[in-house]
């Protein structure tokens, strides 16, 4: 009789060591994890908002240029890298590129573009000229 009793173990075994290595591979299967999902958009606000605060911008500047991004979040991350800068007598560090640099580079193109159509016209009318005076 105990051998029928350990017979009848090993199966239960195999499918319970079976069923602990499907489960364990979830990560690798690509379901999603709500809590890590949730731990990754927490911290990804407060990266934004001590970046945001160490360049000097405004909590509210901070929201409008990164609106999927947590507001608590991004509060917390601002107030304390402003908490650490006070601390540190850190001072701002003002960025090379303003938060909206193709509204500024737009005219800029376009007055380009201007310029050197109008030059490529005046070189085909001197050109034309050149070739009647030959």
């Amino acid at each position: 009789m105990p051998c029928m009793t350990t017979s009848l173990a090993t199966p239960a075994r195999c499918l319970l060591c079976l069923l602990l290595l499907v489960l364990g591979a979830c990560d690798r299967l690509g379901l999603p994890d709500p809590a890590k999902e949730a731990a990754a958009r927490e911290a990804d606000g407060k990266a934004i908002g001590g970046a945001c605060r160490h360049a000097g911008r405004a909590l509210e500047d901070c929201y409008a240029m990164n609106p999927s991004a947590e507001k608590a979040a991004v509060f917390a991350g601002w107030k304390e890298m402003n908490d650490y800068m006070a601390e540190n007598k850190i001072e701002v560090v003002k960025p090379e590129i303003s938060g909206k640099p193709a509204a500024a580079s737009a005219p800029e193109a376009s007055e380009d573009a201007t310029s050197s159509a109008a030059s490529s016209s005046r070189r085909k009318s001197r050109a034309s000229a050149n070739s009647g005076h030959e």
